[in-house]
């Protein structure tokens, strides 16, 4: 997992990679090649549909891609706060919390 890049620049590199045109990717994902090409400059986030597709189309590990797209949500709405580091701790307690009431 790369911390140092962002969910639309793996994206793109690994659509590059594969020799896919923007158009291709829009085509498999039925949505505008706009809103792709915005996905990978970080103008707009995928959704989590769209990220799990994107995975199947770019040969890349589903979790690992999933955990790029989920951490970077969680980065850029903690970006700006003071207490970030103690609220990403808290909230890992509660997730365990809520997964032990399941």
């Amino acid at each position: 997992m790369n911390v140092n890049k962002t969910t639309g620049e793996i994206l793109r590199e690994n659509r590059e990679k594969k020799g896919l045109l923007l158009r291709q990717v829009a085509a498999l994902l039925d949505i505008d090649t706009a809103i792709v090409s915005k996905v990978e400059r970080g103008e707009r986030k995928a959704t989590k549909g769209q990220i799990i597709k994107l995975a199947d189309i770019l040969d890349l590990d589903k979790d690992e891609l999933l955990i790029q797209y989920l951490s970077e949500k969680i980065a850029y709405e903690l970006f700006d706060e003071e207490v970030a580091s103690k609220t990403l701790k808290v909230a890992e307690q509660k997730v365990a919390y809520l997964k032990s009431k399941k």
